[in-house]
């Protein structure tokens, strides 16, 4: 199929069936009827072609040139490679894209190598602490962001790359690739390097101390548990701007260091209170931080059936939930619920329909 202008794709290939592959085929495939092909080990791809997630495997990384699109789903490094072998090949009508957490260097490399198809740098702002594809999910990308490159958004072929990433349930939001990895290496990046170096900081004598870490610790150390095998190639391809991000945090404890050693109480105060702010400011009711959902807390009994009955009369009404979570369970007395909705609309409508239902609710 040759495609055309805002055209569904129907036909697509997958470089490396993890976490993040195997995801977009199951969201694809329980979708709609999609052709998808992957490429990897066998030991993966047979686990992919047994579940029926995949409909073919590729015998050669050159076999992914008969689909029209080609996800490229594998660490920074070796993304590069497989796109500097693929990109080149492409036809005129095919459309080739990637999953880094790192879009500079896959652009300049797109900017370097002549060839007749097209490249949409993708970043999908959600994943596990565990991948493979046993972790795949089709529900991996319900309602998470999924940044692309804004390079090539006039590109004919441009809105059907947009159509197919919908289909994910992703929301989508350009930006440019290198103000992508600025953004990235504060939010992401650095996170990640923090949270490893107060997991080793707290255990370096010995790793009783967990045995009091309540959720506050939990909570920042969470990403500690992602294995180095990804990191590995995201720290070499972003080194310079995490190693700013760096300094740039080592100079903020520093100045907090100096504040408690001089006893700077209201300077002290200040930084949490600004901290305070600035936390605050990220939308709490949205999976990922760009586009905001509207949150519902629901209060309900510890009762068989109870989440059927609030998802069945929300659906009578035609109100869609976007997202469900348990947020807290006490066995045999109940809970609470958060359910998110598209629109402030939708979450009136379904507080009013709860309500009457006898429920109790609260809204942010």
């Amino acid at each position: 199929m040759k495609i055309k202008n805002d055209t569904q794709v129907n036909d697509i290939a997958i470089i490396g069936i993890g976490l993040i592959g195997g995801s977009i085929a199951k969201a694809l495939k329980s979708r709609r009827e999609i052709t998808i092909r992957c490429f990897d080990r066998e030991d993966v791809t047979s686990g992919a072609i047994k579940s029926g997630t995949v409909d073919e495997v590729l015998p050669d990384l050159e076999a992914a040139l008969k689909s029209d699109v080609i996800f490229i789903c594998l660490p920074v490094d070796l993304s590069v490679e497989v796109f500097s072998v693929l990109y080149p090949k492409l036809r005129e009508d095919q459309i080739i894209s990637d999953v880094c957490s790192v879009k500079g260097l896959l652009e300049k490399t797109s900017r370097e190598i002549k060839s007749a198809g097209i490249y949409f740098g993708g970043h999908p702002m959600t994943g596990r602490e565990k991948g493979g594809f046993e972790n795949s999910d089709a529900l991996l990308f319900e309602n998470s962001i999924y940044l692309l490159s804004d390079s090539n958004e006039n590109h004919i072929l441009f809105p059907s790359f947009q159509k197919l990433i919908l289909e994910l349930g992703a929301r989508i939001n350009l930006i440019n690739p290198y103000l992508h990895d600025e953004h990235i290496a504060k939010v992401s990046h650095l996170p990640q390097l923090v949270s490893v170096a107060l997991m080793n900081s707290v255990t370096r004598e010995n790793n009783e101390v967990l045995n009091f870490a309540a959720g506050g610790f939990r909570d920042m150390t969470r990403i500690a548990s992602s294995k180095f095998d990804i990191w590995k190639s995201i720290i070499l391809s972003n080194k310079n701007l995490i190693l700013n991000e760096l300094n740039s945090l080592r100079s903020e404890l520093s100045r907090i260091e100096n504040d408690i050693s001089d006893l700077n109480l209201d300077q002290l105060e200040f930084k949490f209170e600004n901290a305070r702010v600035c936390r605050d400011e990220i939308p709490k009711n949205n999976k990922g931080f760009l586009f905001p959902l509207h949150d519902v807390y629901v209060f309900v009994k510890d009762q068989p059936g109870i989440v059927s009955k609030i998802s069945t009369a929300l659906f009578e009404q035609e109100i869609n939930i976007k997202d469900i979570e348990l947020m807290k369970i006490r066995e045999g007395t109940g809970g609470t619920f958060r359910l998110s909705f598209e629109s402030e609309k939708d979450a009136g409508k379904a507080v009013s329909i709860l309500n009457e239902l006898g429920f109790e609710t609260k809204t942010n």
